[in-house]
Parts: C-alpha cells; structure tokens; sequence
C-alpha cells in the first residue's frame, strides 16, 4: 500500500514538467544540489564542532586566573546568601 510503483513516479514527473516547464527544470534540480551540499557541509561542521567541544571539556580545562597586584588589597569574599540571611 505504502510502496512507491513506477506510474507514481511517471505522474510526479508529468505534473512538474506541467509547473515548472521543462526549460526551469534542470536550473531547478541545480539548485536543490547545491542547496543539499549546502546542508551537508554545514551540518557535518556541527558535529566537528560538537565532537571539538566535548573532547576540550573532558580535557580538563583550567578556571580562568585574574592578575592581582601584590600591593592591592585582596577582593571581598563571597558571601552565601543562606548564611547571610541565617546572621539576621
């Protein structure tokens, strides 16, 4: 029932050549290649990127480090806000 039989195809190719012409059909069919290859690269891009970012996470990056002169006074320490309620 689902199976795509010959004559299918043979309607779909006379009902595009009805709207499109068959001077279009080719630019068309072009088109649509180069669209496809489009998508190709693209999506495998994403994934060389996604296998790039999860190999750099499990390589165990290091916390970023800011640069404090020794004569400034050291930055306020973080306060937890439960601990700090708690005080009240």
């Amino acid at each position: 029932m689902g199976a795509v039989r010959p004559w299918h195809i043979i309607v779909l190719v006379v009902v595009l050549i009805l709207l499109f012409g068959a001077k279009r059909l080719p630019d068309a069919a072009r088109a649509l290649g180069r669209s496809m290859r489009i998508i190709k690269a693209e999506t495998k891009g994403l994934q060389d990127d996604d296998v790039d970012a999860k190999a750099e996470a499990q390589s165990g990056r290091e916390p970023l480090r800011g640069e404090i002169a020794d004569n400034q006074p050291s930055p306020t320490p973080r306060v937890d806000p439960v601990d700090h309620a708690r005080e009240r």
